[in-house]
């Protein structure tokens, strides 16, 4: 029987095992650090968190839900979501809790995975879905260590959090930060938000589903795929303005300009929102209330570069302290250091750390030369910028299904390296020039690779893998 070893328990995680289950695979362990599954919605529980993908697309395609609360549901919604997709598939009975992987190693005939309490495990086969945003990222603020208040992650968020009538500090203006502001404002006694760059925003086309929507949905089932070919229809205009339509672009741009002149009045902070960055280098964001509540009286922000963090608050370039009693980190997540702090060790003693020095790269995201048997998860340059990713997960599950049968046959299975090289040569060479080189962002690593980021459309990333091609991996 074949042994499966699945590092994460999150939308990646339960895309995999469910695919593999349905398969005919039953010896399957999903090892979870956590106490139940989730990944990031598990993790971020900030108030005003929820998808900023539409509900019709951000489901299984074989889980469609007709109770979705409405287009863009919280957190909550989508956890609650996650975990009965997980129980009605058989997943959750296979997820061992408190498991953390320290290491993996290729033994030669399987993996040795030991965990952080020293426990081990054996596989045949070693799926890592930690997914790309996993690990918080926190700036090292000169002074931070002194701050006498209360500081926290967005992803470390946890209700004990002091925001009613204190000072608050939002490091950062990304996808976690304006939706977290909007949510604290006129509760918390001030909010003062630094920025580095203004994201580009447009309005968030949010609704309520009623329920004779969702009486209809459960009736005619087939309603839901209307509505997810619908959704999925409205993401290619942001697709197409992200990788190279000009008149699409600057349409799209055109509309973002508008949000920001018709909800800021005040000209100096309709300047401060204005981004001098090409749409792209940032995450684009689909909001109401940001623009909104940052003109609120009870609301700063700031553009000036944050020097150190004090006892009391923040200190900026310009000599200004911003007090504040609590401090939050909205500065997303270390996305380009995949399967970190995980030592993983491939055939001959190769470390992946050490293979992705300068970046990380892999066969369709999926095979990394060196180390047979191990199939990724949301890998390297498998990132969506306007589609969901769990369309990206539920190809990848179909791909990792077929290697699975094979390995299960007694066939190893281990990219070639020229094959795997030229796949790198092409992602990079179709980003070379594209938007997320052309600017220092979280897409690109410090050898200005970006690994992130798949560059092209989502349908041909589902047809690249819809057939596992035995002759990229090594012979038996």
């Amino acid at each position: 029987m074949t042994r499966i070893a699945i590092v994460g328990a999150g939308f990646g995680g339960v895309a995999v095992a469910a695919e593999l289950l349905r398969a005919g695979f039953d010896d399957i362990v999903l090892l979870e650090k956590a106490d139940r599954a989730g990944g990031v919605w598990r993790d971020n529980t900030y108030p005003g968190c929820a998808c900023d993908v539409p509900a019709p697309l951000y489901s299984y395609s074989r889980a469609l839900n007709p109770d979705w609360s409405r287009r863009y549901p919280p957190h909550d919604e989508i956890l609650a979501y996650l975990h009965r997709c997980a129980d009605v598939w058989g997943v959750t009975e296979r997820v061992r809790f408190g498991a953390e992987v320290a290491s993996a190693a290729w033994s030669g005939d399987g993996w040795e995975i030991i965990l952080s309490d020293g426990d081990s495990v054996r596989a045949d086969v070693l799926i890592p879905a930690v997914g790309q945003l996993s690990r918080p990222s926190i700036p090292a603020l000169p002074g931070a260590e002194s701050f006498a208040g209360v500081a926290v992650h967005t992803a470390h968020w946890t209700p004990g959090v002091p925001v009613a009538g204190n000072r608050v500090a939002v490091v950062g203006t990304g996808a976690s930060a304006i939706q977290l502001v909007p949510a604290i404002a006129g509760t918390a006694a001030h909010v003062t938000v630094f920025q580095r760059t203004a994201p580009w925003t447009l309005p968030k086309p949010d609704r309520r589903y009623g329920r004779l929507r969702k009486a209809a949905y459960r009736r005619m089932p087939s309603l839901m795929l209307l509505s997810r070919a619908a959704t999925w229809g409205l993401t290619l205009v942001p697709g197409a303005a992200l990788t190279g339509n000009r008149v699409v672009n600057a349409l799209v741009r055109g509309y973002s300009w508008s949000q920001r002149r018709w909800q800021v009045r005040d000209p100096e902070l309709r300047a401060k929102v204005t981004p001098d960055e090409p749409m792209g280098c940032k995450r684009v964001l689909f909001t109401n209330a940001w623009l909104p509540t940052l003109a609120r009286p009870d609301v700063d922000l700031v553009t000036e570069k944050i020097v150190a963090v004090t006892p009391d608050g923040v200190r900026t370039a310009d000599g200004v302290d911003h007090p504040c009693d609590v401090l939050v980190y909205g500065t997303g997540f270390a996305a380009t250091e995949f399967l970190v702090p995980i030592r993983v060790t491939g055939r001959d003693g190769a470390v992946l750390a050490d293979e992705w020095r300068d970046g990380a790269h892999a066969y369709l995201g999926l095979a990394v030369p060196g180390f047979p048997n191990m199939f990724l998860v949301y890998g390297p340059n498998t990132n969506t910028g306007n589609t969901s990713v769990i369309y990206f997960h539920e190809a990848q599950a179909r791909w990792i299904t077929q290697a699975v049968r094979r390995v299960a046959a007694g066939d190893d299975l281990e990219v070639r390296p020229e094959v795997a090289a030229a796949y790198d040569a092409e992602i990079q060479s179709r980003l070379a020039g594209s938007v997320w080189t052309a600017c220092q962002s979280w897409y690109r690593t410090a050898a200005g690779r970006v690994v992130a980021n798949w560059p092209g459309k989502a349908t041909e990333y589902r047809r690249r893998t819809t057939t596992l091609n035995r002759a990229d991996f090594l012979p038996r």
